[in-house]
């Protein structure tokens, strides 16, 4: 019988918290009784929507960039995302005293890219629905001789990521369960390394979007689906696919994916809004909106929940969750 080494381990998550210490802000926790009362748990928010620019990405990508060899770092990095990991990579970037080209997709949210922009990076624009931003960035990676730093397919990446749930962790102590938004896969994989490492038995949670069901898909056929790059306004969580080395992990640690609409997702950032004085973006929301719909289940009596991100402009946050007509 053979064992396969995973990608990230306990370990490399303390590591890259030790790497991150002084760099990354240690986000707060939030309480909220009123939410206590609706969820019928003892609920405790991470807040990654007061991350370095305004998502957890920042973890990874500055995990990921700061071990690159100087003459690699030198001649620069190259990124593809739909906005967080490219606003996360042009910022370590910039803190590290070299440059970035960023694949974004063409209808990405202008604050992302704009944001982007500000802290220096080149954006190089591509069609969500017809283009392969993984080709274009290496593409580029190649003629120019940058080195590519994935959203979450990169073991340091994901060993970043888990570093919101260390901090959580070593805050509040032990949780029955723990919910984060599924993307590709790099922040629940990061996060369950971290929360099955040091109390096994801890339920770990899953949501995406109802349209972006690629990794409740796969979980339940035991290995990755695809699927048409779903319409959701969870831009974050729109993808395809799981990545391959996150559902590798995803798939051993992973208990539960469950499953939010984008009413119920504008119904959580309102909430969020309104009650907690917080704003989160749509992919954000999604566990929040599990709590609100009672859709994550019956809940044990301590429960942590990951808000990944607050980057969404005013404009599109009253277009969202304005008072319907």
């Amino acid at each position: 019988m053979t064992t396969t080494t995973p990608p990230v381990t306990l370990d490399d998550v303390r590591d890259a918290a030790a790497r991150l210490q002084g760099v990354a802000h240690r986000t707060p926790v939030l309480r909220s009784r009123t939410l206590d009362a609706l969820a019928g748990a003892e609920i405790h928010l991470k807040c990654e929507n007061f991350q370095r620019v305004g998502a957890f990405k920042f973890r990874g990508a500055y995990n990921a960039a700061s071990r690159l060899a100087p003459d690699q770092l030198s001649r620069g990095i190259a990124a593809y995302s739909s906005g967080n990991h490219a606003q996360a990579v042009a910022l370590a970037a910039r803190e590290l005293g070299t440059t970035a080209v960023i694949v974004m997709p063409g209808d990405a949210p202008p604050s992302k890219r704009a944001a982007t922009a500000g802290y220096g990076a080149e954006i190089v624009t591509y069609d969500r629905y017809t283009g392969d931003r993984v080709a274009i960035a290496e593409a580029l990676a190649a003629e120019r001789g940058l080195a590519v730093i994935p959203p979450y397919e990169h073991p340091h990446v994901m060993a970043g990521q888990g570093t919101a749930a260390l901090e959580l962790l070593e805050e509040v102590g032990e949780l029955g369960a723990l919910l984060t938004p599924v993307g590709g896969g790099g922040l629940m994989a990061g996060s369950a390394t971290v929360a099955k490492g040091l109390h096994p038995d801890i339920r770990m949670i899953g949501v995406e979007p109802e349209t972006g069901d690629d990794t409740k898909r796969s979980l339940e056929a035991g290995r990755r689906i695809s699927i048409p790059v779903p319409h959701t306004i969870a831009d974050g969580q729109a993808l395809h696919t799981p990545g391959e080395l996150t559902f590798s992990v995803n798939r051993r640690l992973v208990d539960d994916v469950v499953l939010v609409t984008d009413d119920e997702i504008r119904d959580a950032m309102r909430f969020a809004f309104e009650r907690l004085k917080i704003v989160v973006e749509p992919s954000g929301a999604t566990p929040l909106a599990a709590l609100l719909t009672g859709r994550a289940g019956p809940l044990p009596h301590r429960v942590g929940v990951i808000l990944s991100g607050g980057n969404i402009d005013a404009g599109r946050f009253a277009e969202l969750c304005g008072s319907e007509a």
